[in-house]
């Protein structure tokens, strides 16, 4: 079997590469980092266009038809430049709730007690009931209340406590009542269900495994540039251990996310959000050490990767949650025909290649 990436896919992420250089250049990105993160409209609409939220939605439905290992090779390249917003939500949300597919519509996600990324200029809100929009989402966003975030360009709330029930068909938030069923209401719910979760986690490792193979980039252009001692520093043994440990990491993490995305199997998918979450962080500290004193300024662009991969690390699938699935999944079953994980009861393969 040929795991290797059809003409089609590598035409597919170089035609994404091309076009976030295009409409998001670092020039473009440092802006929006001086915005505070504030979304462009007309960039999240550049994104619908390209098909990058309707990618798996079936062709009779507007979409492009495409699969799972499709969208890992696009979100790789959103992780790659930097791109904010809740690309993760916007595309789950395709289908859903209604623009979302043609970037007409921000769509975040509200997870339970964790902060909620771009809220202000959500469109609607993906919760453990359903989505929210209209006057029940003016109200979750009234009883919000904005926390600081490590990241520039993630503004983040926290999610009003749980919401009661105010009397028949209506919800109470702090913020006062609101007409709406109560079944819509977030509460403590997690934002995704059941393959969604799983879809989730795997796109927001691919934006990782796209951050640790651009500062894996970056630690090696600039040790190939910076001199020291009449030499580049890159010849010294000790960069060289550092960039072949960041580039060791991503790989590893690159056919972790790439399997997973093939398989969709949430064993495979829980392992590859542990790979790719080490190697955006750790690849991102390695790079700041490489880039020494520079490093730490707020004109190179290191830390931002550091602080995306922070956020993106605490946030959706974290680390000891991939850990508790992959242990409730040793041997609890024994692993399938044509796959490296062991299924769970009720878990299920998913076609496709990569």
């Amino acid at each position: 079997m040929d795991f290797q990436l059809s003409d089609d896919q590598r035409a597919l992420r170089s035609g994404m590469r091309d076009l976030l250089g295009a409409v998001f250049d670092r020039d473009r990105m440092r802006a929006a980092v001086e915005r505070g993160g504030a979304l462009d409209r007309a960039l999240w609409r550049e994104l619908g266009a390209a098909g990058f939220f309707a990618l798996r939605l079936p062709e009779e439905d507007g979409g492009v038809g495409l699969g799972l290992p499709e969208a890992v090779l696009l979100f790789e390249e959103a992780g790659r430049a930097l791109l904010p917003g809740p690309l993760v939500a916007t595309h789950l949300a395709a289908g859903r709730v209604k623009g979302a597919a043609e970037g007409a519509a921000v769509v975040t996600a509200a997870d339970g007690d964790r902060p909620v990324a771009h809220l202000a200029e959500a469109d609607a809100v993906l919760a453990g009931g359903g989505p929210l929009d209209g006057e029940a989402l003016r109200a979750f966003v009234a009883a919000a209340r904005p926390v600081r975030s490590m990241d520039p360009l993630t503004p983040l709330h926290l999610p009003p406590p749980e919401p009661v029930a105010g009397g028949p068909g209506r919800v109470a938030f702090a913020a006062g009542r609101v007409a709406g069923p109560a079944a819509s209401a977030p509460g403590r719910a997690p934002a995704y269900a059941g393959r969604l979760r799983y879809e989730a986690a795997l796109l927001s490792a691919a934006e990782q495994l796209g951050s640790a193979a651009r500062t894996t980039e970056m630690a090696v252009q600039h040790a190939r540039e910076r001199q020291q001692f009449g030499a580049p520093i890159g010849s010294f043994q000790a960069v060289k251990h550092l960039c072949a440990d960041m580039l060791a990491r991503t790989e590893q993490a690159r056919a972790a996310v790439y399997a997973a995305a093939v398989t969709g199997d949430p064993l495979e998918i829980a392992a590859a959000e542990l790979l790719a979450d080490e190697a955006a962080v750790r690849n991102a500290r390695d790079c700041l050490q490489i880039h020494g004193g520079m490093g730490f300024t707020w004109e190179a662009d290191v830390h931002l990767h550091l602080k995306r991969a922070w956020l993106r690390a605490a946030t959706g699938l974290t680390e000891a949650e991939a850990e508790e699935e992959l242990a409730a999944g040793l041997g609890a079953a024994p692993p399938r025909s044509g796959s490296s994980a062991a299924y769970g009861p009720g878990r299920s393969q998913a076609g496709g290649g990569a």
